[in-house]
């Protein structure tokens, strides 16, 4: 095939991804921005650098960066002894652990901030700390969500690590600690350095716990973005830090790009033997029991309190999610939520898995000329762009561009699960690109030559490896559709509620019935996606953080 047929194809298999990113994500977009710099029809970039001198803007911007960094920086010190616990050494459980650990990644935001302000409220085990409404409760609140992300970030690749180099060097007289300092580290380096971007990425755009634990005290560039949209209707300055926050999700991006091109870590043949704990990994099981204690103490606050009513043990607050809550809290009661949930998260779970099939495909296809390598380079940027812009700019972007013709979808029932794809478009394509691109081409030319044609070979030869992180791919992409809160909350209409959605209502309503509806629907929530995230684990399937 010449070079033009390549090109050709490559677009070819490109163009619907290209043409649903350039009309539900690009457009958007670009006209949430545009409303925002264009004034009187003439550009006005001034009025973008006096936004962003705003003592509160600069704030905002100031506290997201702090906050990302402690919360990035404590991920990391408490997520790689626990990866090297739970994928090499033997401990009772250890298959189960590693599962719970994982579930608080798709744990929806707003639930996480429920559970926290259950631990650390008024009349929480921990109050006597005071860390209620404070930065603190904010930092664990991100470590809680994202160490799990270094755990099968960095964990995958220490399980698979080649152990020939570490015990040369230790036959040679170097203690573990220098094994580790000088062997085991260095060769983790791309991956460690991949999960610290994608953690501090997850950080600078959490959303609901930002909102729940931080109030009106505290704001994020999220919640800020929020506060400037659907309150003060200032969209120069939600335009202004979506730009700022686009240009460094990209900076991010391209660093861990950057790292990935440096030598991956020597995979062993056969995968390592776990070995019996010693003495030596003392200060490791001790980091991973604190973790343990961090994602259980929240998760545990959570099932107590939607189990107890007037002081008692009850299921009251489970019996009144068929309500609408005290004084019409809600125009449908709580079950009709779940179940527009789970239609919708099907609904995106089919949305996202082909339009990610389609361009791990793209990337992952053997480049034989530089110009070739670098489009597919490009294609795999512009589809991880819809990770690190605020689903609150995405949300507010479809209500203004898409409430016209010819796009007329405002009230279409399609708008929230094509959002809701979009946001898990990334996640779907990272666990499909390692796959895919770890398929031998040679064995699809072999099935060519044996005049399989293009749809045989993808039968024969890819869906028997693929079916697998396929099945899981949707699993992350159904779990992240459950909870997904910041466009949602712009789109969904108040007789067809999602469950995050109808939670933050109920707990910004005061009362006792409230409240615990609230916290029943939480749980339910968390059980759900814990339940996906577990057979996902069950998969094993490679880690989604390798951005």
């Amino acid at each position: 095939m010449t070079q033009t047929r390549r090109l050709v194809a490559l677009a070819a298999t490109a163009v619907v991804p290209l043409v649903v990113l350039g009309l539900f994500f690009v457009l958007p977009v670009s006209g949430m921005v545009g409303r925002g710099f264009v004034h009187g029809g003439r550009l006005d970039v001034g009025g973008v650098a006096d936004v962003l001198a705003r003592p509160e803007i600069r704030r905002a911007v100031w506290f997201t960066v702090w906050t990302s960094t402690v919360a990035t920086v404590l991920a990391l010190v408490l997520g790689l002894p626990a990866a090297y616990v739970l994928h090499r050494v033997a401990i009772p459980g250890r298959t189960w652990l590693r599962a719970f650990l994982v579930v608080p990644f798709v744990l929806p935001t707003v639930v996480v901030g429920v559970a926290f302000e259950l631990l650390i409220g008024e009349g929480g085990p921990v109050a006597f700390l005071g860390l209620d409404g404070g930065p603190v409760a904010i930092v664990a609140g991100l470590v809680f969500f994202n160490a799990s992300v270094v755990i099968r970030v960095v964990g995958g690749a220490w399980e698979s690590l080649d152990p020939r180099p570490g015990e040369a060097a230790a036959a040679l007289g170097a203690s573990p600690r220098q094994v580790l300092r000088d062997v085991t580290l260095p060769t983790l380096r791309p991956a460690i350095v991949s999960a610290a971007t994608v953690v501090f990425l997850f950080c600078a755009t959490a959303f609901g716990i930002v909102l729940t634990l931080g109030g009106l005290r505290y704001s994020s560039v999220e919640t800020q973005i929020y506060l400037l949209t659907t309150n003060l209707l200032d969209l120069q300055g939600a335009a202004a830090l979506s730009i700022l926050q686009l240009l460094v999700v990209t900076a991010l991006l391209l660093a861990a790009a950057r790292a990935r091109r440096t030598p991956d870590a020597a995979v062993a043949h056969s995968q390592a033997r776990l070995r019996r704990p010693t003495g030596a990994d003392a200060p490791a099981l001790v980091a991973t029991f604190l973790l343990l204690v961090l994602v259980a103490g929240p998760i545990a606050s959570l099932v107590v309190a939607s189990l107890r009513n007037d002081g008692a043990w009850s299921l009251a607050n489970y019996r009144a999610l068929q309500t609408s809550g005290a004084h019409q809290a809600l125009l449908v009661p709580v079950t009709d939520a779940v179940v527009n949930s789970l239609r919708i998260a099907v609904d995106a779970t089919w949305m996202s898995l082909l339009l990610g099939l389609a361009v791990a495909t793209v990337v992952t296809r053997r480049s034989r000329t530089r110009s070739e390598r670098r489009l597919r380079a490009v294609l795999d940027g512009l589809f991880m762009l819809p990770l690190g812009v605020s689903a609150v700019t995405l949300g507010f972007g479809f209500l203004i561009t898409l409430g016209r013709p010819p796009l007329e979808l405002r009230d279409s029932p399609a708008l929230i699960p094509i959002a809701q794809a979009l946001v898990a478009l990334p996640l779907v394509v990272r666990v499909l690109v390692p796959v895919l691109g770890g398929i031998d081409d040679r064995l699809r030319q072999a099935a060519a030559t044996l005049g399989a044609s293009p749809t045989r070979a993808l039968l024969v030869v890819d869906l028997p490896v693929i079916w697998k992180p396929l099945l899981a791919a949707a699993g992350f992409a159904f779990a992240c559709s459950l909870g997904e809160f910041g466009a949602t909350s712009f789109l969904v209409r108040d007789d067809r509620p999602t469950l995050p959605v109808v939670i933050f209502r109920l707990i910004s309503h005061p009362g006792d019935l409230d409240y615990g509806m609230a916290l029943a629907a939480s749980v339910i929530l968390g059980a759900t996606t814990a339940a996906v995230m577990l057979v996902v684990e069950r998969l094993r399937v490679p880690s989604v953080g390798t951005f």
